[in-house]
């Protein structure tokens, strides 16, 4: 049973708790590349409580700055790109994308005051469409070479949405194998020709079979935990038959990301990134193995359903989630529409702001959860004393940090062997992922 303070310790991120001192210790995803394109590529962001500024110079420099100017405190997002950097409207002072103050125009002629002001400034990357953010103390740790991170970038595409909820009851719905058998149960299966960027649309691999129909006919998962160097592996097995059996493989990147597969050519890495205590963004990164990705269909199709400039999504908590009854008797478990995330953000936000797990009772299913909760503690914890915490990586150690393999498929014997035998397979008939295998 967790306590109310046990709840708190793994929920709150502010400046100053324990979880927002840990998770300050990992890049963070701040943007989508795409919202700094136009004329004006600067943007206002919020992570962890905490406001800032997010920009790109005109040499294409990004910058990430304290969001207040640290003359009388206005408003840096609504500043000038101008001249190397952000021109505050006030008093035009000027600052680079290292915080370093390049102008105080007001002041007499010949002071020497700019060159005493700092802004408090942050690294930033941009990896494969996302811009990630680093805002605690001392060097942040390395990139591993995930696939995500490794794809061409003709090869992955980046989108984002809002949950209005507390980001750990959204990153917990990511390690729970047995809700899709309910949740995003389909009662007709669709054409699984049509299934491009769609997730649960198409058919497993090594089989024609729909998933929406191995998910709705096998809903009781045989779920196992393995720890990696990364977080854990979930395993969650479906007995078709006597010969065969469906095995859909995910993970846990600790602290606060899934790989997940999406088809059988594409994964979905995702990030919940708290924006305050109740409030996150997704983050998904979606990889092909084969073609380039079609990003143009990937954003139409997601533009559907989430309102810029905010990635709200359009069927909320506002208007029911778009709930249908006939749709519920005769069409979806939920009667919420056939997109997942929508699904997903329906049953997290229910669950309140933040969740109240003094109230909750695990069952079997949820032991990705309980092993979850306790890695998360023990990490916090650890960073409390001053020592290490999981996914704190060099770059050598970076480099041994591949994939991680995501398999949604059936096969035949040995369960072990199919998904490490199939993830293989796919990586030999993928031209930038064999190169990898030194193939």
């Amino acid at each position: 049973m967790i306590s109310a303070e046990q709840n708190d310790l793994m929920t709150r991120i502010g400046r100053g708790t324990p979880a927002g001192q840990l998770l300050r210790r990992y890049w963070q995803p701040v943007a989508l590349a795409d919202e700094l394109a136009g004329p004006r590529p600067l943007k206002p962001v919020q992570l962890m409580g905490q406001h800032f500024v997010l920009f790109r110079d005109e040499t294409g420099r990004l910058g990430l700055l304290d969001r207040d100017c640290p003359h009388r405190g206005a408003d840096l997002a609504f500043g000038r790109l101008e001249n190397g950097g952000i021109r505050c409207a006030f008093h035009g002072w000027l600052f680079d994308a290292h915080g370093q103050c390049l102008e105080t125009p007001a002041e007499p002629a010949g002071s020497k005051l700019c060159s005493r002001i700092r802004q408090a400034a942050y690294p930033v990357v941009e990896k494969s469409g996302v811009v990630f953010a680093y805002i605690g103390e001392g060097e942040p740790p390395a990139f591993p070479d995930f696939d995500c991170f490794v794809a061409p970038d003709t090869h992955t595409f980046a989108f984002k949405g809002l949950f209005e909820c507390n980001w750990l009851q959204a990153l917990e719905v990511g390690i729970d194998p047995a809700h899709a058998s309910y949740l995003h149960r389909f009662f007709e299966d669709a054409d699984t020709s049509e299934s491009y960027g769609k997730q649960f649309r198409g058919a497993s691999a090594d089989s024609s079979m729909p998933i929406t129909q191995v998910l709705r006919d096998y809903d009781r998962p045989d779920i196992s935990v393995e720890p990696t160097d990364y977080g854990m592996r979930l395993t969650a097995l479906r007995k078709l038959s006597e010969s065969s059996t469906h095995v859909r493989v995910t993970n846990l990147v600790f602290p606060q990301a899934f790989v997940i597969p999406m088809s059988a050519e594409m994964t979905i890495s995702q990030w919940h990134v708290p924006v305050d205590d109740t409030h996150c963004y997704w983050y998904a990164i979606f990889t092909s193995f084969t073609g380039p990705v079609d990003k143009q269909q990937m954003r139409e199709q997601r533009l559907k359903l989430y309102e810029l400039p905010d990635y709200t999504s359009r069927k909320n908590k506002r208007n029911n989630y778009g709930f249908s009854v006939e749709e519920q008797l005769n069409e979806t478990y939920t009667g919420m529409g056939d997109d997942i995330n929508v699904h997903d953000q329906w049953a997290v936000e229910s669950q309140g702001p933040i969740q109240d797990r003094t109230r909750e009772h695990l069952g079997s299913t949820d032991k990705g959860i309980i092993t979850y909760r306790r890695m998360l503690v023990r990490a916090i914890e650890s960073s409390q004393a001053g020592e290490g915490a999981p996914m704190l990586i060099d770059a050598q150690q970076a480099t041994a940090l591949t994939g991680p393999p995501s398999i949604d498929g059936i096969g035949e014997g040995d369960t072990d062997a199919y998904w490490q035998g199939a993830d293989r397979e796919r990586r030999m008939k993928s031209d930038w992922a064999r190169a990898r295998l030194g193939a």
